[in-house]
């Protein structure tokens, strides 16, 4: 208990010793979870007396379903030209509906990034918001990971950053070891126990990702030509290094043990709430389904809004195989009029999640895979069946298998026999509520909440004027110094020179002796 109180005291005595509240700016450039998880961020720092403005990009939130709220801290807005969001807006939905079909390709996701990079550039025009911007002075600039933009335009202020990953380790490289024979490539679908396969899969994957990486980075090249002088053009691949922390939204309960570098924390949690009674409405329908217990389905505001009619009868056919009541939060005007809604699912365009997840008469989660949702979860100890559609969904659900507290099953291959056995299995299989309930624990007996981390990192950096201290020098060595391909190279040179001189030299002294043999015959 004694070094617990000692550790909690370390990381926060340098937001007693800070003299004044520190000015930081957060960036939110895009909509849904990402804004989401912006937003607890700025609200976490402001509330503890720190001076937080969000520049929050506005008018394409890309999930029409998010609405605003009122915030303790200053948000500086910004619209897009209208044309752009047309055309944005037609993409997104373009691009979600090939998702949904099973037709997502890297070429339909690198179009979305180069209407990012084309937004990027709208919004460094702006220079009214820029000189506003500059004007504030900022000690600090957090940005998300997600829109490579929000690390332009804290180059473009000269500020210090902080940077947040979203989604699982692996979406983009920013310096951590990654040691290929058990930390698996994004998109490789492996875990860390990897056969020799699986080795020789990750290692010819991490090629393809890195050649993935540098075609998005590519995606803002006409941004930093246009807005950045040459000579002192950025490089996004070394402005990912560039940041003082990166906060990651994850957990140990969840993700894979690997490497990390000192200024690499979890946060995994962020978005966790003290959990609120349920309103009476869900409260008596759990009611009528006893020590049965009921199933809640959350799919995501994406699947929410694009959902085909096909997948809500097959999912609605599966439900109706439970002995469980089922909350499901599925907008009723999107329900297919030709459908009978079976008599143990509920409906609702809205729902308390965290709230549902928390009450002990839940039994399972079917949910799309999302980050936020799998940390809920595992909070609360709720065993998973997962439905991934589209980004790190499926990564993340490979890890919820792998951990055994949850399945999955792809969109395209739901019918209701199928979800329904899945469904079974992990409700009548308590050794996944075992294993969700050992996740519970791991991510529960952390000696630092998540916003005690976020905080306290932060002061300590304001603190320390920067985290010089917590970054190796590897992050500015080239790739070839990195991995001793240089040191190699020369040990190679060395050892075949060696070896050539050795066989010349042999060779002399063989024809020497032969030499005097025959003189002696002679």
């Amino acid at each position: 208990m004694a070094g617990r109180a000692l550790l909690l005291g370390g990381l926060l005595l340098p937001g007693v010793l800070l003299s004044e509240a520190a000015r930081i700016l957060t960036v939110s450039l895009v909509g849904g979870s990402h804004h989401l998880l912006m937003d607890q961020v700025s609200q976490i720092l402001q509330d503890h007396h720190h001076n937080v403005i969000m520049l929050h990009q506005k008018g394409n939130s890309l999930i029409t379903d998010f609405t605003e709220k009122e915030t303790s801290y200053q948000v500086i807005p910004w619209f897009p030209p209208e044309d752009y969001n047309k055309r944005l807006k037609e993409y997104v939905d373009y691009f979600i509906e090939e998702a949904l079909n099973g037709r997502h390709t890297f070429g339909k996701f690198l179009d979305f990034m180069k209407l990012l990079g084309l937004q990027c550039s709208h919004f460094l025009r702006r220079k009214d918001i820029m000189d506003i911007l500059k004007n504030e002075n900022f000690d600090l600039v957090i940005i998300e990971n997600f829109d490579y933009c929000s690390f332009l335009v804290a180059e473009k202020l000269g500020k210090p950053f902080v940077s947040i990953l979203s989604s699982s380790f692996g979406t983009i490289d920013f310096g951590l070891p990654c040691p290929l024979s058990y930390v698996p490539v994004f998109h490789s679908l492996l875990t860390d126990h990897m056969d020799f396969w699986g080795r020789v899969k990750n290692f010819l994957m991490f090629f393809n990702f890195s050649r993935k990486q540098w075609q998005i980075q590519s995606s803002y090249d006409n941004a930093i030509k246009e807005h950045f002088p040459e000579g002192s053009r950025p490089v996004l691949s070394n402005l990912l290094k560039k940041a003082e922390l990166w906060f990651v939204n994850s957990d140990f309960a969840f993700d894979f043990a690997r490497p990390l570098l000192p200024n690499t924390v979890y946060v995994g949690g962020l978005m966790a709430r003290p959990v609120k009674p349920v309103p009476q409405e869900f409260e008596n329908f759990i009611a009528k389904f006893g020590d049965s217990g009921f199933v809640l389905v959350a799919l995501g505001s994406l699947v929410n809004l694009y959902q085909s009619q096909e997948v809500l009868r097959e999912m609605n056919d599966a439900f109706a195989h439970l002995s469980q009541g089922v909350i499901w939060k599925c907008n009723p005007s999107h329900w297919p009029k030709d459908v009978k809604l079976a008599t143990n699912v509920k409906i609702v365009d809205w729902l308390p999640q965290n709230d549902l997840l928390a009450h002990p008469r839940i039994r399972l989660f079917v949910t799309h895979g999302g980050m936020n949702s799998i940390m809920e979860a595992i909070q609360h100890g709720v065993p998973m069946v997962g439905i991934p559609v589209l980004g790190d969904q499926p990564e993340n659900l490979v890890r919820v298998e792998a951990k055994k507290f949850g399945v999955s099953i792809q969109l395209q291959q739901i019918k209701a026999e199928t979800l329904a056995l899945k469904m079974k299995q992990v409700i009548e299989d308590k050794r996944y509520k075992s294993a969700a309930v050992a996740a519970s624990i791991i991510r529960r007996s952390h000696p630092l909440t998540p916003a005690q981390r976020l905080v306290g990192w932060i002061d300590h950096i304001l603190q320390t004027g920067g985290a010089a201290h917590l970054k190796p020098y590897a992050l500015q060595q080239p790739w070839h110094e990195q991995y001793l391909l240089d040191v190699i190279l020369f040990l190679l040179v060395v050892t075949l020179g060696t070896l050539w001189l050795c066989g010349k030299l042999l060779g002399m002294v063989a024809r020497w002796v032969c030499g005097a043999r025959k003189q002696k015959k002679a």
